[in-house]
């Protein structure tokens, strides 16, 4: 038996382009084809950009787009594969392996050495790549054999490994403005050969307003939901098809959130809560709370950040709100969603609109510090423990004084062999009177 020809990608790719029963998705037809064609990432696709000199010129280096889906990482990729004079090799890391990899670049070096010809190699979703899969890159993006473009919706900084991000170029592409998705649907409406202009849509301005903006700056679900709603749709009598705002929303049963646990949108989104908490700013933290919950957070990791927040942030300028916290906390687990956003939310606003202070935050990370750094004291003779036989004749508890047996349970004496302040409160809140019974007592001590 002869064995098996193993397809180049190319020639796949040529196979997968020739008609097929399957019929291409809107998304993908209207995929732009040239820099000119492209909406939105303006803050690096701008004339005179360092990253469009470079396509322009075709002086491209490796780069790392990264981004939210549908922000036009992969369609940047593709317009490049059509500007630059290099030979684009696209790969899937999810499908891809080190084998294949290594095909690839000896292809590359062979096709310099032979044509004197460069190699852009495309890996989208890079992330998906082990360590070992990247680290075989290394070399020959060091060397130049080839030039890569990596696609990926998570933080590279996170994802990818120091050696291939010090050889690249990171860039940010961010979510599609509300008139970017607009101009992206009206586009597909009225192009005739890869749209729907064929169609004679009479689309309303409502449908397409709410599509640009609960798609949250996702030109393809975008075009999926216009797809699917005219799809859905019988002609009018004058030979139309109407779109209307009931259409659009029925193309999209629920809005898509960007919130991937333990991705970007998880950390991004709890960062914004609690520092919204800690900005006492109630409303952003309702927000930031109610799209966490909406994604499908575990309302218990929410309530726990509370807990946290109340302390380390309120303290006590307000000791009730880690009081609060922690009911909140344990009527969660109790009650289960989705009645728990309501005790979540009492908490939440509580913790916002109390007053703040650190103190007690800053105190512990000081006195870590002295621990860590410092020579560790000796705990003072009189207050070594005294509950065992033996500890008299150690002199362990001499001269101990008890602070009850004195007037206002206090009596001056030392409990650091060397005197240190960690504690200093703020004159906010409740803590404003333990800043001041705290004076009065270190002035007798």
């Amino acid at each position: 038996m002869s064995p098996k020809r193993r397809s180049h990608p190319k020639e796949s790719a040529e196979l997968f382009s020739q008609k097929s029963s399957v019929p291409e998705p809107l998304a993908s037809r209207m995929r732009p084809k040239t820099l000119e064609e492209l909406i939105g990432q303006e803050h690096i696709l701008a004339e005179g950009s360092l990253l469009r000199k470079a396509i322009e010129t075709d002086r491209l280096i490796s780069v790392i787009f990264f981004g939210p889906p549908g922000t036009g990482k992969t369609t940047l990729a593709h317009c490049i594969s059509n500007v630059t004079h290099a030979y684009f090799e696209p790969l899937n890391a999810v499908t891809s392996n080190v084998e294949e990899l290594r095909r690839v670049i000896k292809q590359a070096k062979l096709r310099s050495a032979t044509q004197g010809k460069k190699t852009t190699l495309f890996i989208d979703e890079i992330h998906r790549f082990s360590k070992s899969q990247q680290d075989v890159l290394m070399p020959d993006i060091e060397d130049g054999s080839v030039t890569l473009i990596g696609a990926t919706v998570q933080n590279p900084f996170f994802a990818l490994t120091g050696p291939l991000l010090s050889r690249s170029l990171i860039f940010e592409f961010r979510s599609l403005q509300e008139k970017d998705v607009l101009a992206v649907l009206k586009r597909a409406l009225a192009d005739e050969e890869r749209g729907l202009g064929r169609l004679k849509i009479s689309a309303d301005a409502q449908a397409l307003e709410f599509l640009a903006k609960v798609c949250e700056g996702d030109a393809r679900r975008a075009l999926n939901a216009l797809e699917i709603g005219v799809k859905s749709k019988g002609r009018l009598k004058s030979g139309a098809l109407r779109f209307t705002l009931k259409d659009a929303q029925d193309s999209i049963q629920k809005k898509a959130v960007v919130y991937d646990k333990e991705e970007n949108g998880h950390y991004d989104t709890i960062s914004a809560f609690i520092k919204s908490m800690r900005g006492s700013d109630p409303d952003a933290t309702l927000y930031w709370l109610a799209k966490m919950l909406y994604a499908g957070e575990d309302p218990r990791f929410i309530a726990r950040r509370i807990c946290i927040c109340a302390s380390e942030d309120v303290g006590n300028a307000d000791p009730q709100a880690i009081v609060l916290a922690n009911a909140a906390l344990g009527v969660s687990e109790f009650v289960g969603m989705p009645e728990a956003r309501i005790p979540l939310a009492q908490a939440a606003v509580y913790v916002a609109c109390s007053p703040k202070s650190n103190a007690a935050y800053l105190g512990i990370e000081k006195a870590l510090k002295e621990i860590k750094e410092g020579r560790v004291q000796d705990v003072p003779p009189a207050l070594k423990d005294t509950n065992y036989s033996g500890a008299e004749k150690l002199g362990h508890g001499k001269g101990y004084k008890y602070p009850h047996d004195f007037p206002g349970h206090f009596t001056p004496q030392e409990y650091m062999l060397k005197k240190m302040r960690f504690y200093e409160p703020q004159d906010i809140g409740y803590e404003k009177k333990i800043k001041e019974r705290l004076e009065n007592l270190r002035k007798e001590r």
